[in-house]
C-alpha cells in the first residue's frame, strides 16, 4: 500500500513539474509570436512606403527591409525546441537556455542564448566541477508541448566521474529518433568534449578530427553559429564561408544553421565557389591526383609568364603613313617595367601597352624631326592603338586572357604540357589532356581560381561590359524618353535620364552572404570546411585566398579519405597553404553507430590499415549487424530488395521520419535498380523511393559520405574494396546506420566482419 502510495506521488510530483515547465515554455512562445509579429508588422510598413523618395532614402528602406527580412526569419527558424534547458544555481537563481535570446518588454531576460556565456554551465557542469550548478534539467517538448524533464543534481560531495555523458537520456532519446532527409541540430544535447571545441578561439586553423558518428559535422555547424555570436562584430561584414563536399550534402545540413538563429553563412563545395563556373564534368581518378597536386600552381604561374616574351624578330609597321617598328629590345623593357607593378597579367598589360605606345609615338617624333605634345600626341596614340598589326603584335608579346582559355590551351596541346609541367611523368601529363570545349570538373575549378588570381581582371573584357552597359542604358533611356513623349508626364520637371536610372535603381538589398558569393575576390572572417580529408592540395590554395587571417574550422576523418587527391596527414596538407598555426582537437565518442557495428568498422579499417581514430560508443541496439551469404551475385540483388522491404516495413513512418539506404558500387546499384523497378507499384518501397524526398536511396559509398540512415544494406563489400580507395569507401559505407546494418556478400568478407551465426 505505502509502495503505492510514493509511486502516485511521484507521478503527481512529476505532472506538477510538467505543467510547471509548459507554463514557461507557453511564456516564452508568446514572447517569440510577440516579436514576430512586430517584424512582420515594421516590415509591411517599409514595403508598404514604396520606392520613392530620394536614393538615400531609398537605401535606407532597402537596408531596413533587410533588417526586418533576416530578424523574421532567424524568428521563423527557431520554432521547434525553442525552450530545452534550464539551470538552477547555488545562488537561487534559474536560467533557461534555448535557441536564442530573449527579453521581455523591460528589456530583462526571459531565455539565454545557448551560446552565451552563461549557458556555456549546461553542457559542460559535472558533479565534480558543477560550476555554480545545482541542478541541470533538460527539457523535452514535441512542437510545443513538454512531454518530459529529465534532472540532473550536481552534488558535490558525489564521486566524480568525468566520462558519464551529461544529459544522457535525452542524448539516446535523439539518437534513437527516425532519420529524415535533413539533419537535425544537437544543440539540446552537446557534449562535453564537443563543446569545448565549439567554443575555441576564432583565431588560427583548429582541426576536428573524429571518428565515423562522433559528430564533426554537427560540431562544425553548431560551431559557426557560435562564432557569429561571439565575435558578430568581427564576422557581420566579412561573413563565414561553409565549404562541403556535395550539393547533396549541403541540402542535408542546410536548415542547421537557421534553427541555431543563423542565417548568413555561404555553402557551397569547391566545384561551386568560382563565380561564373560550373563544374559539371568529371575526371579520371588519375586526373583528379594530378590536377590537384602544389606543383600545379607552378604548372599554371608558368602558363602565364610564357604569354610575357620578347618575339623573335623586329617588326615593321605602317601606321598613318609612318613607319615604326616593334623593337625586341622596346617590347623586352616594356614587359620588365610591367612586371615591376607587381600587379596580375592582365591589369600589368595595361603598362607593357602603355610603355609600347610611347616608345612607338617617340619614333614618329623623331622621323618628324620634332617633339609631339599636348593633343596631337594624344591623337597619334589613339591611332597606334587601334593600328590592328600593332595591336596583333602587342598581343604576341603580351596576351590578355581570361581563366578558362588559359587553361583549355594548356590541356588541349600536349607539347604545351610537356614545356610547362616538366616535373609530371608522360602519363601524368597524358592524363590531363582532353579537348577544348570539354565540361569543367570539380579539380579544374582550383586551377581556375589560380589562373583567375594571376591574371587579374581583363582589361578588354572590362571594356566590354562597359560597352554593353552603356548600350543598356542607352536603351533604358529611350524608352523613358517615349515614355514621357507619349503620355506627357513630366511635364518637363523630369527627364528621360532621371527616369531611367530610376528604373535601374530598383531590385532588391544584397545580404553580405549574397555579395559574398557573387565576387570571386570576397575575403571571409571564417572558414568551415566539412569532410576537408577529400580536398587536393589546389583547393587549399582556392581557400587560403578566401581567408587572409587564417580562421578555419577543419573538420574530417583521414582514415575516411577517398578522393585520390586528399590527404591521410592534417599538418602536411595544411601548414603550407594555412601555416603552422594548426591545433588539432580529437572527437573520441561516437554517439551515431550502435557499438557492435562500430566495432566491426574499426576492425576493417584497422585491417585494411586506415589511420583510424579510437572511439567509444556511446550505445548499441540489439541485433544491429547482421551478414548474409549467398550463393551469386545475382541472388545478392534479389536479397537486398528482400531486406529493403523488411527495412522500409521496420524503420519507415507514415510521418516521413526513417530513411534506409543501400549502399554499393554503381554496377551493383544499377542492377538493384532494375530489380526495384520490376516491384509492384503499391508495394511500400516503391512508394518510399518515390517523390523530391525519397525515404529509401540508393547510394555509391562517395554520394553516401557525410550522411546517415536508420537502416543501411550494404551489398557486395568486396566489390567495393576492389577500387581504388576502396577500403575507404567501405569504412565510410559501414558507418552510415544509427539502429541496422544488413551486409549481404557472394563473395568473402573483409577481414574484421564476423559472419552472422
Amino acid at each position: 500500500m505505502d509502495g503505492c502510495q510514493e509511486t502516485g506521488d511521484h507521478v503527481a510530483t512529476r505532472q506538477d513539474e510538467l505543467r510547471r515547465e509548459q507554463r514557461v515554455v507557453d511564456d516564452r512562445y508568446a514572447r517569440l509570436d510577440a516579436l514576430r509579429a512586430q517584424a512582420r508588422a515594421r516590415l509591411a510598413d517599409v514595403r508598404r512606403a514604396g520606392p520613392s523618395g530620394s536614393p538615400q532614402n531609398r537605401s535606407e528602406r532597402d537596408s531596413f527591409a533587410t533588417l526586418y527580412e533576416d530578424r523574421l526569419a532567424q524568428l521563423e527558424a527557431v520554432e521547434d525546441r525553442l525552450v530545452f534547458g534550464r539551470l538552477d544555481l547555488q545562488t537561487d537563481s534559474t536560467i533557461y537556455v534555448g535557441r536564442l535570446g530573449l527579453t521581455d518588454d523591460q528589456h530583462a531576460s526571459v531565455l539565454t542564448d545557448w551560446r552565451a556565456p552563461a549557458a556555456q554551465a549546461f553542457y559542460r557542469a559535472t558533479s565534480a566541477h558543477p560550476d555554480g550548478v545545482a541542478r541541470r534539467r533538460h527539457l523535452v517538448t514535441r512542437r510545443r508541448t513538454v512531454t518530459g524533464v529529465e534532472d540532473e543534481l550536481l552534488d558535490l560531495d558525489a564521486p566524480a566521474d568525468e566520462s558519464t555523458l551529461s544529459g544522457e537520456g535525452a542524448l539516446l532519446a535523439a539518437l534513437s529518433t527516425g532519420r529524415t532527409s535533413q539533419m537535425g541540430d544537437i544543440v539540446a544535447t552537446i557534449q562535453a568534449e564537443q563543446d569545448a571545441i565549439i567554443r575555441s578561439g576564432l583565431d588560427g586553423v583548429l582541426v576536428v578530427q573524429g571518428g565515423p558518428g562522433t559528430g564533426k559535422t554537427a560540431v562544425a555547424l553548431h560551431r559557426a553559429a557560435y562564432l557569429l555570436y561571439a565575435h558578430r562584430r568581427t564576422l557581420e561584414r566579412s561573413g563565414v564561408l561553409l565549404v562541403g563536399p556535395s550539393s547533396s550534402f549541403l541540402r542535408y545540413i542546410d536548415q542547421v544553421l537557421p534553427s541555431l538563429g543563423e542565417t548568413g553563412v555561404v555553402s557551397t563545395t569547391v566545384g561551386d565557389l568560382l563565380p561564373g563556373v560550373r563544374a559539371t564534368g568529371s575526371d579520371s581518378a588519375e586526373a583528379t591526383r594530378v590536377k590537384g597536386l602544389a606543383i600545379m600552381a607552378r604548372v599554371v604561374r608558368r602558363a602565364v609568364r610564357r604569354r610575357e616574351r620578347v618575339p623573335a624578330h623586329d617588326q615593321a609597321v605602317r601606321v598613318e603613313g609612318h613607319d615604326v617598328v616593334v623593337r625586341r629590345r622596346d617590347v623586352r623593357d616594356a614587359i620588365a617595367r610591367a612586371r615591376r607593378t607587381q600587379k596580375p597579367h592582365n591589369e600589368a598589360r595595361r603598362t607593357f601597352v602603355r610603355e609600347m605606345l610611347q616608345r612607338l609615338a617617340d619614333q614618329v617624333s623623331d622621323q618628324l624631326g620634332e617633339r609631339i605634345e599636348g593633343d596631337d600626341r594624344s591623337i597619334l596614340l589613339d591611332d597606334l592603338r587601334h593600328s590592328h598589326d600593332i595591336r596583333v603584335a602587342l598581343n604576341l608579346a603580351w596576351l590578355p586572357m581570361s581563366p578558362e582559355w588559359l587553361l583549355e590551351d594548356l590541356y588541349a596541346k600536349p607539347g604545351r604540357l610537356e614545356e610547362l609541367a616538366p616535373e609530371l611523368r608522360e602519363s601524368e601529363r597524358r592524363a590531363l589532356l582532353r579537348p577544348r570545349g570539354s565540361a569543367w570538373s570539380d579539380a579544374d575549378v582550383p586551377l581556375l581560381d589560380e589562373a583567375a588570381e594571376l591574371l587579374g581582371v581583363d582589361d578588354q573584357v572590362a571594356r566590354d561590359a562597359r560597352r554593353v552597359e552603356d548600350a543598356e542604358r542607352a536603351a533604358r533611356v529611350e524608352y523613358a524618353r517615349e515614355m514621357l513623349r507619349s503620355t506627357g508626364a513630366g511635364d518637363g520637371i523630369v527627364d528621360a535620364e532621371t527616369v531611367a536610372d530610376r528604373f535601374s535603381a530598383g531590385g532588391s538589398h544584397l545580404t553580405t552572404a549574397e555579395r559574398a558569393a557573387q565576387d570571386r575576390s570576397w575575403t571571409y572572417g571564417h572558414v568551415v570546411v566539412d569532410e576537408a580529408q577529400e580536398l587536393s592540395a589546389m583547393a587549399w590554395r582556392m581557400l587560403a585566398r578566401r581567408c587572409p587571417t587564417r580562421s578555419f574550422t577543419v573538420v574530417g576523418d583521414v582514415a575516411q579519405t577517398s578522393s585520390p587527391a586528399g590527404t591521410r596527414d592534417w599538418r602536411a596538407a595544411l601548414e603550407p597553404p594555412l601555416g603552422r598555426s594548426v591545433r588539432v582537437k580529437e572527437l573520441t565518442v561516437n554517439y551515431r553507430t550502435p557499438r557492435s557495428v562500430a566495432d566491426a568498422a574499426q576492425r576493417v579499417a584497422r585491417a585494411a590499415g586506415l589511420p583510424v581514430s579510437a572511439l567509444t560508443s556511446a550505445r548499441d541496439v540489439d541485433g544491429a549487424l547482421e551478414t548474409v551469404q549467398v550463393g551469386t551475385p545475382d541472388e545478392t540483388v534479389t536479397v537486398a530488395v528482400r531486406r529493403l522491404e523488411d527495412a522500409a516495413q521496420t524503420f519507415l513512418e507514415d510521418d516521413g521520419t526513417g530513411r534506409v539506404a543501400v549502399i554499393a558500387t554503381a554496377e551493383t546499384l544499377t542492377r538493384i535498380e532494375l530489380a526495384l523497378d520490376d516491384l509492384d507499384p503499391s508495394a511500400a518501397v516503391t512508394a518510399a523511393r518515390a517523390g523530391t524526398d525519397p525515404q529509401i536511396v540508393l547510394l555509391t559509398p562517395e554520394a553516401a559520405k557525410g550522411l546517415e540512415f536508420d537502416a543501411v544494406v550494404v551489398v557486395e563489400p568486396a566489390t567495393i574494396t576492389a577500387r581504388r580507395s576502396g577500403d575507404s569507401d567501405l569504412y565510410v559505407a559501414l558507418t552510415r546506420p544509427t539502429q541496422r546494418l544488413v551486409v549481404i556478400h557472394a563473395d568473402v568478407l573483409p577481414p574484421g566482419i564476423e559472419p552472422s551465426s
